[in-house]
């Protein structure tokens, strides 16, 4: 059996990450380890976790892509389904987040936000299909 369990993203402030998504989307920490190079948010049956940089270098040798805020975002998202897109749209803006895109109803029918965490992570704030 394949079970996908965690989303994992490579940052290079955990702390801010956390406070971020607690304030923003009310995801409490489930587990900090106490280096501060790892941390998991209590968000449901999939976990999203982070990864200091740093520990991330050493595990990938090789390099990576870094989510930077100063730079375009990578070509892949978390998304978030909530009631009310504006208000949640609005609160992440309010306590860091970078907005992209406005709340805007699709062709489907679906509203649609786009901001990215102070980490440059980008998050998708989206309403039911």
């Amino acid at each position: 059996m394949i079970r996908f369990s965690h989303t994992i993203f490579y940052v290079k402030d955990i702390p801010k990450a956390l406070s971020f998504y607690q304030k923003a989307f009310g995801f409490a920490p489930k587990f900090v380890h106490e280096s501060n190079e790892y941390a998991e948010l209590e968000t449901g049956v999939t976990t999203i976790a982070f990864i200091a940089e740093s520990l991330a270098k050493i595990n990938l040798p090789a390099g990576y892509t870094t989510n930077d805020i100063n730079q375009v975002p990578l070509a892949c998202e978390v998304c978030f389904t909530v009631d009310d897109v504006q208000k949640v749209y609005e609160r992440a803006v309010q306590v860091g987040g970078v907005s992209l895109a406005l709340p805007q109803q699709k062709p489907w029918g679906q509203i649609v936000a786009y901001v990215r965490d102070p980490n440059g992570v980008l998050i998708e704030i989206a309403s039911e299909m």
